[in-house]
């Protein structure tokens, strides 16, 4: 079946992970450029500051009985969904209760199954995902990869199959105000006596700026090009693991000597770290290390460099942390 191209000047929007750490970046700009932006939440009464942007509008899901990733009846997707424009899924973990995948099959697979079917429900022509650079339903290095795959390639047969529009984007790790991946780093190694033990230091990742994800996820919004795509975003550098650490902790002002580890000890530490509060370092994020997160040679590169923008945050954090 051919997918449609989706009306062009699509107004109202239904944004799932939009408390996040993208999401905010994203909501915040559909409101500018004057979408109205729906985003379900079950803890509303943290995020009350996103309806202060114009458009945007919290709806309480934490009196219901279940979620969009359970068996259990959940409110009617479809009616929240109903006369809105474009679906966008940004919902995804790095971390699932336990070592067994079950975890991310259930927060990536199955939402992103419950949710486009809703919205085939409910009439909505256009689809955005988010999707993770490496993930592969076959060959991805780790659960939370091959998870990613699998939600990726359900989505673009499903929208294929029922007439929506599918676009997906894999972006490598994403940098910014606020982000979970210099931001911990830096947090580590303020607790660190000079010498940082890093878990595969020399992974590959290309870093991009949430401000250059946010500006593609709005061009898809109307662009019939990006119909059926599945687009890679990195940044302009790719860098080894310990040149980040060691950027991100000399720019927080807790210079480290980042002594890299054996494969042997990367896994112990994973092993280990496991089990520590908040899950700082798993088995299943050594196994996704595997798999270098840059992009395939020739895909056009976003522009923002990290030395552009982590300083002005970074050191913020500097600051907070020395008062």
């Amino acid at each position: 079946m051919q997918v449609k191209q989706p009306s062009l000047g699509a107004k109202k929007i239904m944004l799932l992970g939009g408390t996040g750490f993208v999401g905010r970046a994203l909501a915040g700009a559909l409101s500018r450029a004057g979408f109205s932006v729906t985003i379900p939440s079950r803890h509303v009464h943290r995020h009350r500051d996103l309806a202060l942007h114009p458009g945007i509008q919290l709806i309480d899901m934490g009196q219901a009985a279940s979620d969009m990733a359970t068996l259990r009846v959940p409110p009617s997707w479809a009616e929240l969904m109903k006369d809105h424009s474009v679906l966008i899924n940004l919902v995804g973990i790095l971390n699932e209760p336990k070592h067994n995948g079950l975890g991310f099959e259930q927060a990536h697979v199955a939402f992103t199954q419950t949710a486009l079917k809703a919205a085939s429900e409910a009439g909505v022509p256009r689809y955005l995902h988010m999707s993770a650079l490496g993930a592969d339903a076959v060959k991805g290095s780790s659960f939370y990869l091959r998870s990613k795959g699998r939600a990726e390639d359900w989505a673009h047969e499903f929208g294929t199959q029922n007439s929506i529009a599918v676009t997906s984007f894999r972006p490598s790790v994403i940098f910014g105000s606020h982000d979970s991946f210099l931001n911990r780093f830096v947090q580590l190694a303020a607790l660190m006596p000079g010498v940082f033990p890093l878990a595969c230091a020399d992974a590959l990742f290309a870093p991009v700026f949430v401000g250059d994800v946010v500006v593609q996820f709005m061009s898809a919004l109307d662009n019939p090009a990006f119909i059926g795509q599945r687009i890679e975003l990195c940044g302009p550098v790719d860098y080894r693991l310990r040149d980040l650490v060691a950027y991100a902790a000399k720019t927080a002002g807790h210079p480290r000597l980042i002594l890299g580890l054996p494969n042997w000890a990367s896994v112990l530490q994973a092993r280990l770290l496991e089990f520590a509060p908040g899950k700082p370092f798993t088995r299943d994020n050594y196994a996704s290390l595997q798999t270098p997160s840059v992009c395939t040679a020739g895909c056009p590169r976003q522009p923002t460099r990290l030395e552009t923008i982590a300083p002005h945050y970074l050191q913020k954090s500097a600051h907070r942390s020395a008062n």
